[in-house]
């Protein structure tokens, strides 16, 4: 019996260690130990024009909550247009080092839209956003990234007619085409990625209380 339970316990060890990622190295983000974070104006390869300011807006709670001084992306912004620099494509392309050097940033966050778009397939829409996430220290030094996809379908009525459960998938599918709602998602994807995913950036000086 103690054989078999020995067995049974190395088992489910061993299956422990099978299911677990490899742990995600922040040995370059310890040693930048960031404490003001520069969010600038996000590279947008998706068809929506006002997708960058959406998500811009989103992006300063997060890292807020998560223990960092964050500088005021209304205000960066417009420090960076009166500088030249207008769109998202052009601000990642400069030096991580002149940028940091212009506000006093001890690391600078970059956010690429890669989708922002609802997919209309008459009974059902499909609600997608894809952001990938970038910072890098002051020097240059890239400490930390992320990648997050969200999608959301708006959900069916599970009872009723069949005829009335086609036509409310269809008036659904026709609403969120016409007005999809990407707030949500966009939050959603923010805070996986910079608090509670397991490669969250790590707890900053500010925080109020510690989360795991």
């Amino acid at each position: 019996m103690k054989k078999i339970l020995l067995a049974a316990t190395m088992a489910l060890v061993l299956s422990g260690c099978a299911t677990q990622g490899p742990r995600k190295d922040y040995t370059a983000f310890n040693v930048a130990k960031p404490r003001s974070i520069l969010v600038v104006p996000t590279v947008n390869k998706s068809l929506d024009v006002d997708a960058p300011n959406y998500v811009l807006s989103t992006l300063p709670v997060p890292l807020s909550e998560r223990g960092y001084y964050v500088f005021p992306v209304n205000t960066t912004k417009m420090v960076l247009e009166q500088e030249g620099f207008y769109e998202g494509e052009q601000i990642a392309a400069q030096p991580p080092e002149s940028l940091a050097r212009l506000f006093g940033a001890d690391a600078i966050l970059f956010v690429t839209i890669n989708r922002w778009d609802a997919q209309y397939a008459i009974l059902s829409t499909t609600v997608t956003v894809d952001f990938d996430y970038r910072m890098v220290a002051k020097d240059g030094t890239e400490i930390w990234k992320d990648k997050q996809v969200m999608r959301y379908s708006p959900q069916q009525q599970t009872s009723g007619s069949p005829m009335a459960m086609l036509i409310g998938a269809a008036i659904n599918a026709a609403v969120a085409r016409a007005a999809p709602n990407y707030m949500p998602l966009t939050r959603q994807a923010n805070y996986q990625a910079i608090q509670f995913g397991p490669d969250a950036i790590p707890v900053g000086p500010y925080a109020v209380s510690v989360r795991p």
